[in-house]
């Protein structure tokens, strides 16, 4: 027992916090306890809401206001010392000296979290110097160094560039080496991957959990991806509405769970790790499926001069069908073009090359290059886009009612009582209650805003909707729940969708086909189930063996495919 306790670095103990609001309190974490130890990860895992975060910024005393905690203790272990983090005011010198240097936090959203104005490295050293008695020269020299830890190319040069030059990959390794800075004995992790594609996700949980045995930090690891627990964790604690509701050993947490909650977020994991079989609408099994609905042949899109050194191919000699009643995917990493060939399709981007052939109900076939605003009004009626995050997609000023019922009053097609009769139909049809149509999104959860959304594009009627990254700010069982109701709502509508991700997952499960791009060339296409088990391309490979596997007995990562792009690409 003894030799336990020495490995134990941090201990909570009953730790409640609560926010004093104008109407109520809201008790966000209630009565939890947990232990972090030396060389160990802890998984705090949730969805949006559970008191992840909070409970990690209490253990810096940073709560946002009007947040307060209000009973138990967070004992921080130094040495002989033990020192009660929740009794010490957050303006104190004595808190001020741990964080940093006794505990390390990296944030969630890392463009946020870095200054645009100053130098990442500028960062760094200011990091360092407030931990240290290091000269302005020297703590540059171990800036360079932390660079370099965190596998950061020409980190000499890298010291002096701008937030804006590094990619999302990048600008996390960045943050990792500022947590770093003061050589902490515990590392906070606060959703350091939920903004990355797969392979930079598992690049980063490679060098976090690298670093972590190197140094002997002991880890608390905040997620809703129970993929990434399976593959990171030792123990796992499971918070539902700010209480801990099981916690224990990773293996015993996966094939032992005795809580419902639990066994709900594991059953969600599990289930987007297959493809969803008999959906298909009628329509899809017809003669009339073998004609496309869409097709796009050689099409391309160059930002800056074409043919210049400099000049930038975001999308390159793209060909694929779409046929009717089909889910076709495109997946890639973060650049690869996916979002700029969805803006093509829609026109919403010029093409530089190539054309994009839409069949409309009629059967004649439209080039939509060519299309006048008068006819292009029509194409984006039958062609709708459902936008990647629920909070900045909807206008805050305008109710349901008016965001829903927006394109039909914009198109002419409905007002009075005709339109919030469509408003109600629309809503109940995504599962929506239509007596919440006069309230503001603000009122609404993440799942139901993208509830919203969906009813948005459908208002007109339309046959094909693009999704872009429609369920990446979404948790696993609310993903879930949206994927399902867009498989319904195209089994009732006949509709196709274009599935633009990055999350292999939810393409497997939702997708009949799937296009693949890496560096603006689709350079794998085919079913969904082929791809997804035995793909033929090294690049495609190196996507699907990243992809956290959900079971601790079977760590897929540790064993993944990388990729090298041949040296004429």
């Amino acid at each position: 027992m003894t030799g336990l306790s020495k490995d134990i670095v941090l201990s909570v103990e009953d730790l409640s916090i609560d926010f004093r609001l104008r109407t109520h309190i809201l008790h966000a974490v209630e009565n939890i306890s947990f232990q972090l130890k030396r060389g160990q990860t802890l998984c705090l895992v949730g969805e949006s809401g559970s008191g992840k975060s909070v409970t990690a910024r209490s253990l810096l005393q940073i709560v946002d206001n009007p947040g307060r905690i209000v009973g138990g203790r967070i004992l921080l272990h130094n040495g002989g010392e033990i020192t009660d983090i929740a009794r010490l005011d957050p303006d104190s010198r004595p808190m001020r000296a741990i964080r940093g240097r006794h505990i390390g936090l990296i944030f969630q959203e890392p463009m946020s979290s870095l200054s645009p104005v100053h130098t990442i490295g500028s960062q760094i050293i200011e990091a360092v110097r407030l931990h240290s008695n290091l000269d302005k020269r020297a703590a540059r020299a171990k800036t360079v160094e932390l660079l370099r830890q965190v596998e950061i190319p020409n980190p000499d040069q890298m010291a002096d560039r701008y937030t804006f030059e590094f990619s999302g990959g990048m600008r996390q390794r960045a943050m990792i080496a500022m947590a770093l800075a003061g050589n902490p004995d515990i590392l906070i992790a606060d959703e350091p991957t939920t903004a990355l594609d797969v392979t930079t996700q598992a690049e980063i949980l490679d060098l976090i959990k690298r670093l972590q045995v190197e140094r002997g930090m002991a880890m608390l690891l905040i997620t809703h991806d129970m993929g990434i627990v399976a593959e990171v964790a030792d123990d796992v604690a499971v918070m539902r509405f700010g209480h801990i509701v099981e916690q224990g050993p990773v293996d015993a947490i996966y094939h032992d769970a005795q809580h419902p909650y639990t066994r709900q977020l594991l059953a969600s994991t599990v289930k987007l790790s297959h493809h969803v079989e008999g959906r298909l609408p009628a329509v899809a099994l017809s003669s009339e499926a073998r004609k496309p609905i869409l097709s796009i042949r050689n099409l391309g899109k160059t930002f800056g001069w074409h043919g210049k050194a400099n000049a930038l191919r975001a999308v390159d000699d793209a060909n694929f069908d779409l046929y009717p009643g089909e889910n076709l995917g495109i997946v890639g990493e973060s650049g690869s073009g996916k979002t700029t060939l969805g803006r093509l399709i829609l026109r919403t981007v010029e093409a530089t090359t190539g054309s994009v052939i839409y069949r409309n109900q009629s059967g004649a076939e439209v080039e939509v290059a060519s299309l006048a605003k008068k006819e292009l009004r029509s194409f984006h009626r039958d062609v709708r886009l459902v936008f990647q995050d629920p909070f900045a997609s909807l206008n805050p000023r305008m109710t349901v009612k008016e965001v829903i019922g927006d394109p039909l009053i914009v198109n002419g097609l409905a007002k009075g009582k005709a339109l919030e009769e469509r408003v109600a139909e629309l809503m109940r049809l995504v599962g929506l209650d239509p007596m919440a149509m006069e309230r503001y999104p603000h009122a609404f959860s993440g799942g139901q805003r993208q509830r919203i959304g969906i009813a948005r594009a459908l208002a007109l009627d339309p046959r094909i909707i693009i999704a872009d990254e429609a369920t990446s700010a979404l948790d696993v069982s609310i993903r879930s729940q949206i994927l399902d109701l867009l498989l319904d709502i195209r089994q009732r509508l006949n509709l196709s969708f274009i599935f633009i991700s990055h999350d292999i997952s939810v393409v497997r499960y939702f997708c009949d086909r799937v296009a693949v791009m890496h560096r603006g060339k689709i350079v794998e296409l085919g079913e969904a189930e082929q791809i997804c088990t035995a793909p033929r391309e090294a690049y495609t490979r190196s996507l699907i063996s990243a992809v956290p596997n959900p079971d601790p007995r079977d760590k897929r990562m540790l064993h993944r495919h990388r990729f090298v792009a041949p040296a004429n690409a």
